[in-house]
């Protein structure tokens, strides 16, 4: 499925503000060559069409005592929606768990979680993981270092060959091009 076809300013702004979400209107408007105030309704057009989600600091866990970082696959007993649904809501409980993503394949559910040390990690998957409802089978893969970390998606200044095509402004706003 492809996304939303936009233009190369929508582009831009969207590479931009993925790089650096603290960038002024007005820095980032220079950046994309149009003046602030379009600059500024284009942004919140693509924060009304759901393509900008929110902005973030990105911290660094081991400077925040958090030396551990651990993959964990997840097998379920049952893949029933409602015992999906449930491990879903448990798990948005546990602020260890940074990130939830349910697969497809053998490994049910891929969760990336953040601990102290290694001690405090066997503790959550002991008393938490391990012992939570519907949880058959946990594989835990401690992680050595990363070797990337690209936030977001892959943007380029072209429409790799589509008309432009403008997201829609929300009731009563006109779509001004730069």
């Amino acid at each position: 499925m492809r996304g939303p076809r936009l233009d190369r300013i929508d582009r831009r702004i969207l590479q931009l503000l993925q790089a650096d979400g603290r960038m002024t209107n007005i820095a980032l408007a220079r950046r994309v060559g149009i003046s602030p105030p379009p600059c500024l309704r284009r942004m919140r057009a693509l924060e009304a069409a759901g393509l900008i989600r929110g902005y973030h600091a990105d911290l660094a866990p081991e400077a925040l005592g958090f030396a551990v970082t651990v993959f964990a696959q997840i097998g379920l007993v049952s893949q029933a929606e409602r015992d999906l649904k449930a491990f879903e809501t448990l798990v948005l409980s546990w602020p260890e768990v940074r990130e939830a993503h349910m697969l497809a394949g053998e490994t049910d559910f891929l969760l990336k979680i953040v601990a102290p040390d290694w001690d405090s990690y066997q503790r959550f998957l002991s008393v938490k993981l391990t012992s939570a409802p519907n949880v058959n089978q946990v594989k835990s893969a401690l992680m050595l270092r990363v070797s990337k970390s690209a936030p977001g998606v892959p943007l380029t200044d072209s429409d790799e060959g589509n008309a432009p095509h403008p997201v829609p402004l929300p009731a009563g706003g006109e779509r001004v091009r730069g």
